[in-house]
């Protein structure tokens, strides 16, 4: 009886994929897999690197989940070229990864260059090219120089815009001739919020009743983040376009986090609430990018605490972006808090809506391992659309979608591996991408995060997003289940296995 139930299970697992082929993307479409500098290269004094404001935040006790830090991470640093095969074996087009602004300049524009830094991402760069796998670079993944944060409280302040710029120009000089995907910044929305409104992430700044910090202001500092953050791209972008992309060839986006919302109820104040939530989203960052200002929604409800653009930045911000970038995870549904009382998640309490995962009851989708993150593979089609109308259809790239394990004292390292739920998650999620292309959105490329096991922020080692699983005391990598499925669907593969009849009957067992 059990040997019949592993089959029709085997099966229903087996036809559910064929749906899905290769050929719904288009030919030069980039399938990849992503990672940050801090997340995984270790290495964090080795070869004159300067310390990063991570590498003091992960020292200081009670700050990550589980005491641990990325001073050794997964040893990227010392172990690429195995990575790059790893990479390379499951047939990955493209790499995204980001640059450790530390590494290469230990002290920001007041110290020199690191050519050790240099020389790593320079293999690292060549390396992936001899393997047919297209870098996709990310200029800053939250990590900063802390003599920036020191010297004048780093994104508080508009000097930062002069740092940020003197290393984007230094990255296209050194790398430009190869990298044709520039990322200016990876989730700055979500950056200014935990870093300025929460507070949970380095410098922890915030105010109350969104956080418990010693310093800070919640209603007003992270818009001046962001505001410096939003600047520093456009001038960046402008540098390229004059001095670089005739030469080089290649592209300048932003890659913004992006949640997708859904009204609670099925009238005009929680659909008209669906659209602030997600003005405060990536608008937020992209409407000022294209546009020259924020949305209206955030000029009407922060009033003077948004600051505002000069004549000239208004000039200079207009379509200074060539592609966006979307890291996409969660849905939820909004319930407007004008008119209806509420208790307000601070996340989204600027947008005056309260979020919430049921309706009558009944979960907006399956549960991950991550609480309050939902499969809701609908969600990718709708806000590929809702980008594709708001910004002309530019090119748009998912940077990152993924599925985070988050293992127990008895989780085997066999259960992890049999990532049978991460295979059902990225198919999903490919399939509802996919419609969105059949109905002419520009998508060129899907990233999965992450390439493997890494240091997860504030989590530390507790959650587990990646195709290969890390050991990390060998620091051994394996490929999980989920990165063979991605390998055959890459090779265009009419039918897809998602595990073996032998490891369904371990995994049952």
């Amino acid at each position: 009886m059990a040997r019949l139930f592993l089959l029709l299970l085997f099966s229903l697992l087996h036809s559910s994929v064929t749906g899905l082929r290769r050929s719904d993307f288009p030919p030069s479409f980039l399938f990849g897999a992503g990672s940050s500098s801090y997340q995984i290269e270790g290495a964090y004094l080795e070869d004159n690197k300067g310390l990063s404001n991570w590498d003091v935040f992960t020292h200081i006790k009670g700050n990550i989940d589980d005491g641990s830090n990325g001073d050794m991470a997964t040893d990227h640093y010392h172990r690429y070229k195995d990575d790059i095969e790893m990479m390379h074996s499951i047939g990955l087009t493209s790499y995204k990864f980001s640059l450790s602004w530390s590494r290469i300049l230990p002290k920001g524009r007041f110290g020199g260059i690191n050519q050790a830094g240099i020389k790593f991402y320079n293999n690292l760069i060549n390396g992936l090219l001899e393997k047919g796998i297209q870098p996709l670079v990310t200029i800053n993944h939250y990590d900063i120089p802390e003599e920036l944060q020191e010297r004048y409280n780093s994104w508080l302040n508009p000097e930062i815009q002069e740092d940020f710029t003197y290393f984007a120009e230094l990255c296209f000089k050194m790398f430009g001739d190869r990298v044709k995907h520039w990322v200016t910044f990876n989730e700055p929305n979500l950056l200014a919020k935990l870093e300025y409104f929460i507070g949970g992430f380095p410098p922890n700044r915030c105010s109350e009743p969104n956080g418990k910090c010693d310093y800070g202001n919640s209603s007003t500092e992270p818009y001046i983040a962001a505001h410096n953050m939003i600047l520093a791209h456009a001038k960046t972008n402008n540098i390229y376009r004059k001095n670089y992309k005739s030469k080089q060839g290649g592209s300048v986006g932003i890659t913004i986090h992006m949640r997708w919302y859904e009204p609670l109820r099925n009238i005009t104040e929680d659909h008209l609430a669906v659209s602030r939530a997600l003005s405060f989203e990536a608008p937020w960052f992209l409407d000022p990018l294209f546009f020259g200002d924020y949305p209206h929604q955030m000029r009407q409800i922060l009033g003077p605490n948004l600051p505002k653009f000069t004549a000239g930045e208004e000039k200079l911000l207009k379509n200074q972006i060539d592609f966006i970038g979307v890291n996409h995870y969660q849905t939820f549904y909004v319930k407007d808090c004008i008119y209806s009382l509420c208790d307000i998640d601070p996340y989204t309490s600027e947008a005056l809506v309260s979020e919430s995962t049921e309706r009558n009851g009944i979960p907006i989708g399956k549960l991950t391992q991550d609480a309050n993150t939902y499969v809701v593979p609908s969600s990718m089609e709708k806000l590929v659309m809702y980008l594709k109308e708001r910004y002309n259809n530019i090119p748009l790239y998912i940077t990152e979608n993924g599925y985070a394990q988050i293992p127990n004292i008895s989780t085997t390292v066999e259960e992890i591996i049999n990532d049978t739920e991460r295979i059902n998650y990225i198919r999903d999620y490919l399939t509802y991408l996919s419609f969105a292309i059949r109905k002419g959105a520009d998508v060129r490329g899907y990233f999965v995060w992450s390439l493997m096991d890494s240091f997860e922020w504030i989590s530390g080692y507790t959650i587990k997003y990646g195709l290969f699983h890390v050991n990390f005391k060998s620091l051994k990598r394996t490929p999980k289940l989920s990165a063979k499925w991605y390998n055959k669907f890459i090779k265009g593969y009419e039918q897809i296995e998602i595990a073996s009849e032998e490891s369904l009957e371990h995994m049952v067992s």
